[in-house]
């Protein structure tokens, strides 16, 4: 093989990964908006601000204060009303996550493109002649007539869709923003033709969708009826794969398709797709994708901190302490770990892999011992204190019990490793002695 081949294989799959690593960031945007969905959704529910008769429990069960049953209906709309309309969110996120220099005409060539897509999509999924696609989104009446099921007829793509159109519209506004036309069509050049090209785009796009997604829903569908039967198994490989993919910035593309495509619920009547808007809405055994991070974020990646600080020279623990110690209580308190993860995961691939082994094994174990306890944000004290109380958590004591003692594994493990290995985590990096220029390792 030549030597150009090699370097044109390398620069492709270099290409190909900035690609990807552009998609990751740009997902960030729109995952934001979660946290926003999932209080407002949680604060408008019985036990919260609400009431139900049934299940008494609410502020609006407080003397005095009846008038919170109607607030918390406003509060609950209000995070419905997010969480319905995920996938335009995360069209309009992605296409300015994605454009270079984007400004607010991506993010109307955007919401262009997915009205256009939705409606072309949802006309030819079911005027499908396909029998199964009939008995999901029809209910028969008792006089034989047919109507449309609301449930069951949403956007069958959902925020795989958004995240389609999000792209597209990105692309063509890189390229099309600049456009000049003809003097007589001048009034339509520039970033006014970028909504244009995007509606027909997307219009294409979308025959194109209605065309082969029965096959990809079904087989989505399919996944998440494995997901759910083989709960401990799938639990523990996302876990892995999740941390795994830290690095490279690409662990959204997986949360977003756990939290909010498969696997689908219906509760009282509401429709819903992804582990995290089915617990946010109640539905009994969801969360299984969220549980197992709660030991881990909360306890585990504190006490690698720790560890971390304790193994740094004692002329230089106050130093790393002091960023150590902020980064564990930001863990713990709001379940963003990055500060921490990043202190090992370039120096030390082995407490790397370790980090994401143990992080499946808490997965998989949470959902063997039938523990559920969902987030809106993160596995932090905030989203657990919120929804301690939720009619379905599960297991909330097993929960912290699994925490502590991941604390004491993980101070001991990365303890051990990183003076057996000699890891140069923070504080350990070799010192220069200014007289001899020699370097000098950490006791």
């Amino acid at each position: 093989m030549s030597t150009a081949a090699v370097e044109g294989g390398k620069s492709f799959w270099s290409s190909a990964f900035a690609v990807l690593q552009r998609i990751g960031r740009s997902l960030m945007l729109p995952i934001a908006v979660l946290p926003a969905a999932g209080l407002l959704l949680r604060f408008g529910q019985p036990d919260m601000l609400g009431s139900n008769g049934a299940e008494p429990g609410g502020l609006a069960d407080v003397p005095g204060f009846a008038w919170s049953a109607n607030v918390a209906e406003i509060f609950a709309a209000a995070g419905g009303a997010l969480f319905d309309n995920l996938p335009i969110l995360f069209a309009i996120g992605v296409a300015i996550g994605f454009a270079k220099k984007a400004d607010g005409s991506t993010a109307l060539a955007a919401l262009v493109g997915y009205l256009v897509f939705d409606q072309v999509t949802r006309r030819m999924f079911f005027n499908s002649d396909a029998e199964s696609i009939q008995q999901k989104v029809t209910l028969t009446l008792q006089d034989g007539s047919t109507v449309i099921n609301q449930a069951a007829s949403s956007q069958p793509t959902g925020v795989l869709g958004g995240i389609a159109i999000g792209l597209l519209a990105a692309v063509l506004w890189q390229r099309y923003y600049r456009i000049k036309l003809p003097t007589w069509l001048a009034f339509f050049g520039g970033r006014r033709f970028v909504p244009i090209v995007t509606a027909v785009a997307a219009m294409a796009l979308g025959v194109i969708i209605g065309l082969i997604w029965p096959p990809i829903g079904e087989g989505l569908t399919s996944f998440g009826d494995w997901l759910a039967t083989n709960s401990v198994i799938g639990a523990g490989v996302y876990g892995v794969a999740n941390r795994l993919l830290i690095p490279l910035g690409l662990h959204h593309f997986i949360n977003s398709i756990v939290w909010t495509v498969i696997p689908e619920c219906t509760v009282n009547g509401v429709h819903a797709a992804g582990d995290l808007k089915c617990y946010a809405i109640g539905q009994q055994g969801a969360g299984i994708f969220m549980t197992g991070f709660f030991p881990v974020l909360m306890f585990a990646v504190p006490a690698a901190a720790l560890a971390i600080w304790r193994a740094a020279p004692k002329h230089r623990q106050a130093a790393v302490g002091s960023i150590m110690i902020g980064g564990a209580l930001t863990a713990f308190v709001t379940g963003i770990t990055e500060p921490i993860e990043f202190a090992f995961i370039f120096v030390a691939p082995v407490l790397f892999v370790v980090h994401a082994l143990l992080t499946g094994v808490s997965m998989a174990l949470m959902a063997f011992l039938d523990t559920r306890l969902g987030f809106s944000f993160s596995a932090g004290g905030i989203d657990m204190l919120l929804n301690a109380t939720k009619s379905n958590t599960q297991g909330l004591f097993l929960i912290i019990v699994m925490g502590l003692v991941y604390f004491v594994v993980y101070y001991a493990i990365f303890s051990f490793l990183i003076r057996k290995l000699n890891i140069m985590t923070p504080g350990r990096e070799p010192e220069e002695d200014p007289e001899s220029s020699t370097a000098q390792k950490p006791a």
